[in-house]
């Protein structure tokens, strides 16, 4: 290669704006996971009432689900050589779902999840797209497999409600 030819960044076969392209999307879903994780957390917590021990015990099987999916997407970023976002504040600033406070009735706390998970799944299915139209057969294989989950607990907890 001569020396004044520019060397082109190729990861997995993506350069680097479709790699970035993806990137974006998986830090978008990974800034709302982190925010629902710790949703979920507070309200597993901080759950009251009659719905007690199915809420607890639900919600709990529900943030090491979260944590996993976060895990996933993390590293499948950094598989393009990229940092997933990681503070605090980065989750803040680029989630659309948003905290609440730690006196939810129970009720309250599902429908935000059911929220959450409407969010979610939208991000997964815009993330999914865009990478199925750059061929990265492998990240969108794991988005389907989380959107499936994702849309049976959406069914399961609003069957809970009625």
């Amino acid at each position: 290669m001569n020396t004044t030819e520019k060397r082109v960044f190729k990861k997995l076969g993506y350069n680097k704006d479709e790699s970035e392209k993806i990137v974006e999307s998986l830090n978008t879903l990974l800034a709302n996971y982190h925010v629902h994780y710790q949703k979920l957390r507070n309200f597993h917590w901080n759950v009251t009432g009659g719905d007690f021990f199915d809420l607890h015990e639900k919600f709990e099987e529900l943030y090491n689900e979260a944590f996993e999916n976060i895990d996933l997407i993390a590293e499948r970023i950094r598989v393009f050589g990229m940092t997933p976002f990681s503070l605090i504040r980065e989750y803040l600033e680029n989630a659309e779902i948003k905290e609440v406070g730690t006196d939810v009735p129970s009720d309250e706390m599902v429908k935000e999840v059911l929220r959450d998970f409407e969010i979610l799944a939208e991000n997964m299915n815009e993330c999914a797209e865009r990478v199925a139209d750059l061929g990265d057969s492998a990240t969108e294989d794991m988005l389907i497999a989380m959107i499936k989950s994702i849309e049976l607990h959406h069914w399961m907890l609003t069957s809970f409600l009625k």
